[in-house]
């Protein structure tokens, strides 16, 4: 039954398919659909706004008009919905490299620490990655290099963009990567809740591009913190275009 009520309105021409308020609303409600966010039924919108907020771009605002009543029954359907196609599988032993944990040596003392010197000197530096997978979708929860680490979960433009990723974060860190806008924002706070809670992680750097779509990567952790119930200390980078540190 239609009824005239508050419900909320996107402007797609603002919008940028960064995903925050689709993990603002509780009511999963939101959705991105060819990179901006949509109301997928009027029914799932309770009409009160929470997800403006997490709005970098003021693209969500609360109109009253003539919509379909909110119901309840059909936002819980929804809910078990999205977690059954949301749910997280740990990689299995199906003969893909990309699955296959390995660790590596730990580099020589100096081989990595090409910190703070010019690009041209800095791109024969050795590696100081430590482990593979990388990728968050990949990286099992109770991956042995996880145990107690120092974590860097950074978004996958930010090694290209940044031109000493390794000696500046990697060195002796172990890292996951991936893109908050392109992938599942819900799985990645499902997969990171999971590596808080049994991983032992001392603490988490997010290294971020300055574009809006990577602002939802912090938000992404933040809530995997909270889901985990832990406290793990947070410090957050970001990368401007250009490869300089800008906060």
């Amino acid at each position: 039954m239609k009824v005239m009520r508050k419900i909320i309105k996107i402007d797609e021409e603002l919008c940028d398919g960064c995903g925050n308020c689709v993990l603002a609303c509780a009511e999963g409600a939101i959705q991105i659909i060819d990179g901006k966010a949509k109301v997928i039924a009027d029914k799932y919108c309770d009409g009160l706004g929470a997800c403006i907020g997490d709005c970098p771009q003021d693209a969500l605002k609360i109109i009253e008009r003539e919509a379909d009543d909110f119901d309840e029954e059909a936002v819980e359907e929804l809910l078990k919905q999205q977690k059954t196609e949301k749910k997280v599988a740990e990689p299995v032993a199906c003969g893909c490299p990309s699955t296959a944990i390995h660790t590596f040596p730990t580099a020589k003392e100096g081989s990595c620490d090409c910190a703070n010197k010019p690009i041209m000197q800095a791109s024969g530096g050795t590696s100081c990655l430590g482990h593979w997978p990388v990728q968050i979708k990949l990286v099992p929860a109770g991956a042995p290099f996880l145990k107690g680490s120092d974590l860097i979960i950074a978004a996958d433009c930010v090694p290209v963009a940044y031109p000493t990723f390794h000696a500046d974060f990697l060195k002796g860190n172990a890292v996951m990567i991936g893109c908050p806008k392109f992938d599942n924002a819900e799985a990645y706070v499902e997969k990171l809740s999971q590596v808080f809670k049994v991983s032992g992680i001392k603490s988490i750097t997010s290294v971020v591009m300055e574009v809006p779509c990577c602002s939802a990567m912090p938000i992404i952790i933040k809530k995997a913190l909270e889901k985990a119930d832990v406290d793990i200390p947070l410090k957050e980078v970001v990368i401007s275009a250009r490869g300089q540190i800008l906060s």
